[in-house]
Parts: C-alpha cells; structure tokens; sequence
C-alpha cells in the first residue's frame, strides 16, 4: 500500500518553528520528487517547496523562500520540511506529495499525505 504519512504539525507562536515530516512507504522514494503544499480555509491547494530526486534542486514558493528548507533522506524513505520565521498567513494544512514528473504542480502529484495542521498564532 502506497502512503505518506506526515507529522510534526501543530501550533506555534509567530516568529517560531516546526519541522514537518512525511514518511514514505510502498513506493521507491527515491525515483520520485517530493514536495509540501498547503491549503487555508476557503484556498486554493498551493505549491509551498519541493526537491528533485537525490536532492539536487529545491523550488520555493515565493511567500517561503529564505525561511523554509526542504530535504530529504532516501536512506530513510523520508522528507522534510523546515519551517522558521512562521507568520501567521502560514496557518493551513500542510500535505506531503510525491510526484514523477512535476512536483510543482497539484495535478502532477502522483501520491498526497492526509495533511496535517499548521496554526500560527499572531
């Protein structure tokens, strides 16, 4: 059974950090790109960051760049998400997504998490 599962979600104050994981399983992690993206109440499913296979190149939302870092550990079927600086436009459900082709883009995604929740309080 193909899954991911993330994890470290919760809530923070503005100004704080999280770390999300998602952990892979069924699937040969490290053929595939993986990425986060997010949706907030009454939005639209957003890109937030992904990362090609072996770690080679990242992509970033413009509204995250410099204060969130994606990585992986194929060694560990595993992929992260650093989240620093939180703001409070940063509160949503954040899904973990694997892709073959594009990690970019919501269509393209080949397996989604369930989500998990990220609440930043102002």
């Amino acid at each position: 059974q193909v899954q991911l599962v993330e994890s470290g979600g919760g809530l923070v104050q503005a100004g704080g950090s999280l770390r999300l994981s998602c952990a892979a399983s069924g699937l040969t992690f490290p053929i595939f790109m993986m990425g986060w993206f997010r949706q907030a109440p009454g939005k639209e499913r957003e890109f937030v960051a992904g990362i090609t296979r072996r770690g080679s190149s990242t992509y970033y939302a413009d509204s995250v760049k410099g204060r969130f870092t994606i990585s992986r550990d194929d060694a560990e079927n595993t992929a992260f998400l650093q989240m620093n600086s939180l703001k409070y436009e940063d509160t949503a459900v954040y899904f973990c997504a694997a892709a073959a082709v594009d990690i970019r883009a919501a269509p393209a995604v080949n397996v989604w998490g369930q989500g998990t929740q990220v609440t930043v309080s102002s």
